[in-house]
């Protein structure tokens, strides 16, 4: 399994075969609930308050019996990590080692480094398979509420709310840009919304296929990215997100078109 060096705060363990890597206050917790169910997805599964996020698989809504406030729980979103694609039914959850979670680690890192908004990595575990493969469950810490972009479009249609969402996604792709991040897969629902109180925030999603590069392409190929995205949700699932939103989107992140 990788050995690559980890972001502050963060240790790596092993348990019975398995490699851990997560927060430091967060290692004690989780690695009894690896004795006791044998997985991190397992542990969240068997939660009395758990709570079903579909998405590619089921992902598992809990509670972390640690963290760093007072009371020491930390909302937390499990998810078993698959393939997607075409090929996802041939390759299903298997990965070469260490599999793809070192990769979401160390992008969700720097991204928050960078002030860009993404879920927080608390802790990814890698299960070795028949000694070529491996499998893998990530655990981010759950975000506020609210939906993916193509829910919160349709949630309110009026000018002001949809203005709102046009903004919120346009300071995440200057975050983006600034950052040298570009996302290869930023469709509309790898970017969640979050509104709290007054509050519009977009939250990128799936970063471990995020690159970074300082060859001034990432604000332009990001918006690309989204744009095609929303044309095709447009044709797809008349999501009424024509070209005058993209074109205000454009000015507002400061992309040429």
């Amino acid at each position: 399994m990788s050995g690559a060096a980890l972001p502050p705060g963060y240790v790596r363990g092993a348990h019975d075969g398995m490699v851990m890597v997560s927060r430091a206050w967060a290692a004690d917790a989780l690695a009894f609930a690896l004795v006791v169910h044998g997985s991190l997805y397992s542990w969240a599964e068997a939660q009395p308050e758990r709570e079903a996020l579909r998405g590619r698989g089921v992902a598992w809504a809990a509670t972390l019996p640690a963290g760093t406030d007072a009371d020491l729980r930390t909302p937390v979103v499990v998810r078993h990590t698959r393939h997607g694609g075409m090929l996802s039914s041939f390759t299903g959850d298997l990965f070469f080692p260490p599999t793809r979670a070192p990769l979401e680690l160390a992008a969700a890192a720097r991204l928050t480094d960078a002030g860009v908004p993404t879920p927080e990595v608390i802790a990814y575990v890698v299960h070795p398979v028949a000694g070529v493969l491996a499998r893998s469950d990530v655990m981010t810490r759950r975000l506020p509420a609210g939906r993916d972009f193509p829910d919160a479009w349709r949630a309110d249609e009026s000018p002001v709310a949809r203005g709102a969402l046009l903004e919120a996604v346009a300071t995440l792709l200057r975050a983006l840009s600034t950052a040298g991040a570009h996302h290869p897969d930023l469709n509309l629902k790898n970017v969640y919304i979050a509104r709290e109180q007054a509050a519009t925030t977009a939250y990128v999603l799936d970063v471990d296929r995020v690159r970074f590069t300082d060859d001034g392409q990432a604000a332009a190929r990001n918006f690309a990215r989204f744009a095609r995205s929303a044309r095709k949700w447009d044709v797809e699932h008349a999501l009424g997100i024509g070209d005058d939103a993209l074109v205000r989107l454009a000015a507002l992140a400061w992309v040429d078109q």
